[in-house]
């Protein structure tokens, strides 16, 4: 890893690219521009991270509420494995923190080993394993306790 840089997501090209991302990363929940643009309306919090000007991830970070927050850090295949997850992770982490969380959540693709394994490290436990009505992938949602 050389020059991370996070940045807050603030407009179109920014949001498309968060966009972008999320969608690679866990392509059954896909989402549209709109949908994307609903998650910022919402207050969730999304950011980029770029190696310089290479896009590598982003991440969300959902409103604290009742002392739990939610983080998600994702990362395009081909840069994981070279500290951006965990660098991204560590950034949302802080913010979360800073709002008051004294529990962070996430949730992982089933079929995900690597962001699976990387929660796990992070000392997150398993909560909950279920698909949704209607569909046919497996989501796994952990929790840590700070």
């Amino acid at each position: 890893m050389s020059d991370l840089r996070v940045v807050l997501v603030g407009g179109d090209e920014v949001l498309e690219e968060w966009r972008y991302v999320h969608n690679v990363v866990v392509p059954p929940a896909a989402m549209s521009f709109e949908e994307a643009g609903e998650r910022l309306a919402r207050g969730y919090r999304l950011e980029n991270a770029y190696d310089g000007d290479v896009l590598v991830g982003c991440s969300t970070v959902r409103p604290v509420v009742g002392g739990v927050g939610t983080v998600i850090a994702r990362v395009l295949p081909e840069f994981r494995r070279r500290g951006f997850g965990t660098a991204l992770y560590e950034h949302a982490l802080a913010y979360v923190r800073g709002q008051g969380a004294e529990v962070v959540e996430t949730c992982v693709l089933g079929v995900n080993e690597d962001g699976l394994r990387f929660a796990r490290r992070c000392g997150f436990a398993e909560v909950e394993r279920y698909v949704l009505d209607g569909e046919s992938d497996e989501w796994v949602d952990l929790r840590l306790v700070l």
